[in-house]
């Protein structure tokens, strides 16, 4: 039973911060992560800081087409 512990504890040690998360989600946007960062990222990836992350890189993203596009018609003006 103290194996169960021990690995149990491993695992959450092994998961990335949510910093580690959203740099993580930023280099899956851009879309040039290599394959065995890829893979090392996503066994290691808190499913809960994930959602959060790209909640919050959907919601930049949006913020900043917005505004690039506001620019543009204000300087058409």
């Amino acid at each position: 039973m103290d194996d169960d512990k021990t690995s149990a504890g491993q695992a959450t040690q092994r998961k990335l911060s949510f910093l580690q998360t959203l740099k993580a989600v930023a280099w899956g946007m851009l879309g040039i992560r290599k394959g065995a960062g890829y893979r090392e990222d996503t066994a290691r990836l808190n499913p809960v800081h994930l959602v959060i992350a790209a909640l919050l890189a959907g919601a930049l993203f949006v913020v900043v087409l917005i505004s690039i596009v506001r620019w543009a018609v204000a300087s058409l003006s």
